[in-house]
């Protein structure tokens, strides 16, 4: 069915900045938009970005197997563990990341703030005794809107059997040197770009013994006024040989909750009648993925599981949807779990212990490169849209109203992107570029039989999460 264009005001070629390069987008938009539209006055961005092909093959394996291989090296990473020695435990593993993080900042001209974050816990099940819990990161500031974040964690802490035992060694191979890993990579890869929004590369402590450092850092954040688009948390990306005997390394799962923790009565009496128990903020930022990897990892296809984490566990993005931020949790579609939170040992025959052995380095690189994607394409897209409303009620056609972004943040826009998809259907199905305006009426298009959303696009054609009209799938970027 051909949806016709209403009349729209032809996009300004008016010199403005490209992240990419730095440089004026004038004439490369303009030769590079001059593309059928689907009407005169409509200039549609491309949809094919090769910057972040160059991204996906820029990650390396022979890195990432390098650095788990260093970060098993430290003997356990527990919590709890050493903080003085140079060599053993987890005092010794976040200076060494701290370390990289610097040596990466130096190679891109300082680009990266490298600071710790770090909060003392006691009388806690897991942290009985005063424990000080330290976070690594690296901020990447945008240079058209640098309050607007999207994060990349990883948890450097390991465990054994029992989760007081700090000495015994805990190699922590998958579990989860295998993120902090991807963590590190994906900030030698993107720090050769420059990008709207802020990027954060963050290593945080205390997940094993209770989600501490990720409480830390959502706290802060919070406190900061920070915008957050999204936090992707890889906890386990390197293991492609599962406990129920399947090997498989081209699936991966992503976990993110539908309807928001912070969601108030109010909120939730809207919802009942006007939907949104599948279009959260963090659903979406799970769909975003899923096309990512779609478009541009080859090989790879993602999971999207609708639940907060694995049943009846926890990662460290649960901290950031407790306080209301977009986020979801990444890892291996099929684990090990002889391979988790063991002792060294043999029984049986039957080998125990999360070792090096465990750790497929090309997968690990895949799933990498999958964030590494995801976060350049968000963080050179414009914010998504604020304050979305959607109407329609016994009307023949549905009208969607959004907030534009004002000043620099908005020196980037080009537009937006109309979705919808049956009510029934995983992933946006439909969509129509309106260009840029702030309310758009899709003609006979019946609001009562489909879900729908809007995204920002830019000029040169990155394109923000898509945005559910009301509070169950806003993003919060503009309270």
């Amino acid at each position: 069915m051909f949806i016709p264009f209403a009349p729209l005001k032809r996009l300004s070629l008016t010199p403005s900045f490209n992240p990419t390069t730095g440089k004026s987008l004038t004439l490369l938009w303009a030769l590079s938009t001059l593309i059928p539209a689907y009407a005169a006055n409509v200039i549609v961005p491309p949809n094919e970005q090769l910057v972040l092909r160059e991204v996906q093959q820029q990650v390396s394996a022979t890195r990432l197997e390098k650095d788990i291989t260093t970060l098993v090296g430290f003997g356990t990473r527990h919590t709890l563990s050493d903080t003085k020695s140079d060599t053993q435990g987890i005092g010794a593993a976040r200076r060494w990341i701290k370390a990289e993080f610097d040596k990466i900042s130096a190679q891109c001209g300082g680009c990266l703030e490298v600071i710790y974050q770090q909060q003392t816990f006691s009388g806690q099940k897991r942290i009985p005794e005063p424990t000080e819990v330290v976070n690594v990161i690296a901020i990447q500031r945008g240079q058209l809107d640098p309050n607007r974040y999207i994060v990349m964690s990883g948890d450097i802490d390991s465990r054994v059997s029992d989760p007081l035992d700090y000495t015994s060694t805990s190699p922590g191979a998958n579990d989860n040197a295998s993120g902090v890993a991807g963590v590190i990579e994906t900030a030698r890869v993107l720090s050769q770009h420059q990008f709207a929004g802020t990027i954060v590369y963050a290593a945080l402590s205390g997940e094993e013994q209770g989600l501490f450092g990720g409480k830390i850092m959502a706290g802060i954040a919070k406190k900061e006024g920070w915008r957050v688009e999204a936090v992707i948390n890889n906890d386990m990306i390197g293991n492609i040989s599962g406990i129920n005997g399947v090997i498989n390394n081209t699936t991966a799962r992503v976990f993110s909750e539908g309807i928001r923790f912070v969601e108030t009565a109010e909120e939730a009496q809207k919802r009942r009648f006007t939907g949104g128990e599948v279009d959260s903020a963090s659903r979406n930022v799970a769909r975003y993925i899923d096309k990512i990897a779609d478009q541009y990892i080859p090989n790879l296809d993602v999971m999207m599981v609708y639940r907060l984490d694995r049943f009846g566990r926890g990662g460290h993005h649960r901290p950031f949807n407790a306080v209301g931020y977009p986020a979801v949790r990444i890892m291996e579609t099929n684990e090990h779990y002889d391979r988790q939170h063991q002792d060294l040992r043999t029984e049986n025959g039957r080998v125990f212990g999360d070792v090096l052995s465990g750790v497929d380095f090309d997968f690990t690189a895949k799933l990498t490169s999958l964030n590494a994607v995801t976060m350049a394409a968000m963080a050179w897209a414009p914010p998504p849209p604020a304050k979305t409303e959607i109407s329609g009620a016994v009307k023949p056609s549905t009208t969607l109203k959004w907030q534009r972004p004002q000043g620099k943040m908005a020196e980037n826009l080009a537009g937006y992107r109309i979705h919808w998809r049956l009510t029934t259907e995983p992933t946006w199905t439909h969509s129509q570029y309106v260009g840029d305006v702030t309310e758009f009426e899709l003609k006979n298009i019946v609001i009562d039989n489909y879900f729908f959303g809007v995204s920002s696009v830019a000029k040169d054609g990155f394109e923000s999460p898509v945005v559910f009209p009301g509070p169950a799938g806003s993003f919060g970027l503009y309270k």
